[in-house]
């Protein structure tokens, strides 16, 4: 397990990268025999220097929910990150050129809570705590590296933990649905970029159901002190593959009558 020292060091290198707009090696490269806990207190050590900062946590992001992702880094099981309260984009917006370092877009069900959520919570009492879905895009960049530059090793799981899972920003639809009055598995997207479709998914790519995701995380969660709380919001996982965004990209999503969520890069 990694020291408190080490876990504060690694953290301060992802801040710094982050300010910087710069990327540093990998996490799991440093630190060759790290595991799931010593991630996640690197993002936790973040979480605790952002808050300082003033910054305001307004949910949380679940990733690598599909399989296909899950097989591409050779792992079983989702993960997680923090949203921040500058994390928010409105519908339509551009994002400022240099925000990001390598920005990418993926699509999602976003659920917004109306009451808590304890870690030992069923589907059906996730629905209750949920006081609409809204289709969503989340904005991923990486502060790690993705391949090292010595080996052409991959990042692995332990990087995207530690990197915040690779979270940056989030885009919420202007409508809200009962998720008790529609099926979470057949909500679906085109994504275009500059006018060309890129991808197309549907809501059962997240663990065949996104509502699934949300009795993860609030498990995962319960796991290091933490819960779910109102008024939060919870990006339940893509069901696309992640859509890279160099300065020019215009995104839209069509959700069908779910609406539209669009997003500009200058």
């Amino acid at each position: 397990m990694l020291s408190r020292e080490d876990a504060e060091a690694a953290a301060a290198d992802l801040l710094r990268a982050e300010r910087e707009r710069c990327q540093i090696g990998l996490i799991s490269r440093r630190f060759p025999g790290m595991t799931l806990d010593d991630a996640y207190a690197i993002q936790s050590a973040q979480m605790t220097r952002k808050l300082a900062e003033g910054r305001r946590i307004v949910g949380w992001k679940i990733g690598l929910t599909s399989r296909a992702m899950q097989e591409a880094l050779g792992i079983e099981t989702p993960d997680s990150g923090v949203l921040y309260d500058d994390m928010l984009f409105g519908n339509g917006a551009t994002v400022p050129r240099g925000r990001f370092i390598q920005p990418r877009i993926e699509a999602e069900i976003a659920f917004v809570l109306c009451r808590g959520i304890s870690g030992n919570a069923t589907r059906e009492e996730v629905l209750a705590a949920t006081e609409f879905v809204t289709p969503a895009l989340e904005i991923l960049d990486t502060r790690i590296t993705r391949v090292d530059a010595d080996t052409g090793a991959p990042r692995v799981i332990f990087d995207t933990i530690s990197d915040n899972a690779a979270n940056a920003g989030l885009v919420l639809g202007d409508g809200r649905f009962d998720p008790a009055e529609v099926d979470l598995r057949w909500i679906g997207s085109i994504v275009k970029k500059n006018g060309r479709v890129e991808a197309t998914g549907l809501g059962a790519a997240v663990l065949d159901d996104p509502a699934t995701s949300i009795v993860w995380l609030a498990r995962r969660m319960a796991g290091y002190g933490q819960e779910l709380q109102a008024g939060q919001i919870v990006l339940s996982g893509s069901f696309i593959p992640p859509i890279e965004c160099p300065p020019g990209s215009r995104i839209r999503a069509d959700f069908g009558r779910f609406g539209a969520v669009s997003l500009d890069f200058a």
